[in-house]
């Protein structure tokens, strides 16, 4: 089991920066591929990043790519999403998962921090 909480959401003016924190329960955690998930009001959740367990393998939605940075540290238990030039359009509630790959699916979800972009 794992337990997931996000945080460092807030207001930022449009091409300002962010960095979300993700802080993981369970002594599992470096074992599994973290993702960031989003979803803004009135539309369908997206993936936004991903890392593999050893950070070894990330992934990017195209329109993240570049603006957005995904990292672990394993010792902390921790995954990042550093997002940098943010844009109104960016506006949503960001959220973490847990799973064993990225291909399979995630298990676990965080609430979810929100973010929002004002122009």
């Amino acid at each position: 089991q794992v337990q997931l909480v996000e945080s460092g959401g807030g207001l930022v003016q449009a091409g300002g920066s962010l960095r979300l924190s993700c802080a993981a329960s369970g002594r599992t955690f470096s074992s599994y591929t973290m993702g960031w998930f989003r979803q803004a009001p009135g539309k369908e959740r997206e993936f936004v990043a991903a890392i593999t367990w050893s950070g070894g393998r990330i992934f990017y939605a195209d329109s993240m790519k570049g603006r957005f940075t995904i990292s672990r540290d394993n010792a902390k238990n921790t995954v990042y999403l550093q997002m940098n030039s943010l844009k109104p359009e960016d506006t949503a509630v960001y959220s973490c998962a847990a799973g064993r790959s990225h291909y399979t699916g995630y298990d676990y979800w965080g609430q979810g921090t929100q973010v929002t972009v004002s122009s």
